[in-house]
């Protein structure tokens, strides 16, 4: 039985990276791990952070709430992969959000078991991720892709990481 990645319909929604943001009270604690919620540019957002999606879907996303993983939250960031245009790897143009997506679906799909501890077909979890919108990638050289694991609404109150769920 084949599964796909989490659509829309879920709570998983794909963001478009837009501008930078600061860091509303988050705190780290010396593992970097945060230790105090709140609000983080969607460029600072480190694998392992938690997070509580927004409730309203936006196009372009410019930051989000992150919590310390205890807390109740439906989603985390897994991977933080760069885009490379293999075929053109000093290619500097945006390469759109089809190929973005292309990309993303690819590397999220191959990092997923190695953080969560279960193949993605046989996981309960879904993932989403963000990219970079086409002014953030001109204008901020924003290149990265954040691959997020996600539940449908389902709070999680601990890590994802080496979960096998």
């Amino acid at each position: 039985m084949g599964r796909t990645r989490a659509t829309a319909s879920l709570v998983a929604i794909v963001f478009v990276v837009a501008a930078c943001s600061g860091g509303g009270g988050l705190k780290r604690g010396a593992d970097g791990q945060v230790t105090s919620p709140g609000n983080l540019s969607v460029f600072d957002v480190r694998e392992g952070d938690c997070i509580v999606p927004p409730t309203d879907v936006k196009a372009e996303l410019e930051s989000v709430k992150v919590v310390p993983c205890k807390t109740a939250h439906t989603q985390e960031a897994f991977a933080i992969e760069p885009y490379v245009d293999k075929a053109n790897p000093k290619a500097d143009a945006y390469p759109g959000d089809q190929v973005l997506t292309a990309f993303a679906d690819g590397v999220c799909l191959q990092d997923y078991q190695g953080y969560v501890g279960v193949a993605y077909q046989d996981s309960k979890l879904f993932y989403t991720y963000l990219l970079p919108s086409a002014r953030s990638w001109n204008e901020g050289k924003d290149r990265k892709i954040v691959c997020i694991v996600t539940t449908t609404g389902e709070q999680l109150t601990a890590s994802v990481k080496n979960s096998k769920k």
